[in-house]
């Protein structure tokens, strides 16, 4: 195969990883992978792959600190947010079956049940909970479009080195 048709194929899965992010898949790191291998083939410079490595990582930071921040201003613990994270990839896993929107939506679904679950067995309190489990879903919205964003720009400046490279 030649280098522009590797290129290419790269970008495409890139793109193809874009849509995994939603669902709390690692698409920014199925992305970096891809670009190392931009980098083993010579197509992608070795700064470029670290500067987008670094903010690969900035993103997963990012997402702790939307949900965790959201999560407390609405009154949730540090259980609700694991509650949040755990709640979501399981809800992703268990709507995979449903075509299209089934893992986005059993995500999100996760992330409120799972929430909602751990803080009312901490605390008790109904209200309490369905509201901080309110918020950890703010918060995962906010950290999923804030990745999907790093995933574009990653598509865009490894996907051009790729082409260019």
């Amino acid at each position: 195969m030649e280098t522009s048709a590797l290129a290419w194929i790269g970008l495409a899965a890139m793109i193809v990883s874009l849509f995994l992010i939603p669902l709390g898949l690692p698409g920014v790191w199925i992305m970096i992978a891809i670009l190392l291998l931009g980098v083993v083939n010579g197509m992608v410079s070795g700064w470029i792959f670290f500067l987008l490595v670094l903010l690969a990582g900035f993103a997963e930071f990012l997402e702790f600190v939307a949900v965790g921040r959201m999560t407390a201003r609405y009154g949730g613990t540090s259980r609700t947010f694991w509650g949040a994270v755990v709640g979501g990839l399981a809800g992703a896993l268990i709507g995979t079956p449903v075509p299209i929107v089934g893992a986005f939506i059993g995500a999100l679904l996760g992330t409120v049940v799972g929430a909602f679950l751990l803080t009312w067995h901490q605390t008790r309190h109904t209200a309490g909970a369905a509201r901080a489990s309110m918020g950890a879903l703010l918060g995962r919205a906010v950290a999923i479009a804030l990745k999907v964003f790093v995933g574009l720009v990653i598509i865009a400046i490894g996907g051009a080195s790729l082409l260019l490279g």
